[in-house]
C-alpha cells in the first residue's frame, strides 16, 4: 500500500475460545471459530481500488501459507490524518 519498507509495526493478540465474539453467518459469509481479524492502520488517501486489492492479498496470503479459509479472514482499515502520528519523541513527524 505505498509505505516504506520499514514502517511496520504489529500487534498480535491471540484470544482463547469463547473470549471473541462473531457471528458466523454475517452478510451471507459462513465463519469458523478458526476466524482471524486484521486492523490495519495507516495513512488516508488509498483509492477503493488499493484498499481492495489489499484485502485480497491478506487474505489470499493467509490461504496459501497456512491454509486459512479466505471466509475467516475479517479485515478493518483505519484511515488516519497524517498529523495524526507520532513515532517518538512526542513529535507529530508527517505532520505539516
Amino acid at each position: 500500500m505505498d509505505s516504506p519498507a520499514d514502517d511496520r509495526f504489529q500487534i498480535i493478540t491471540e484470544h482463547a475460545p469463547g473470549f471473541m465474539i462473531a457471528d458466523p453467518d454475517y452478510l451471507g459469509i459462513h465463519r469458523t471459530s478458526d476466524l482471524i481479524m486484521v486492523q490495519v492502520t495507516f495513512q488516508e488517501g488509498r483509492t477503493l481500488e488499493k484498499k481492495r486489492n489489499l484485502y485480497a492479498l491478506i487474505a489470499d496470503g493467509l490461504n496459501k501459507r497456512v491454509g486459512l479459509r479466505t471466509e475467516d479472514v475479517l479485515i478493518n482499515l483505519v484511515e488516519v490524518k497524517k498529523e495524526n502520528w507520532s513515532f517518538g519523541n512526542g513529535i507529530a513527524q508527517y505532520a505539516q
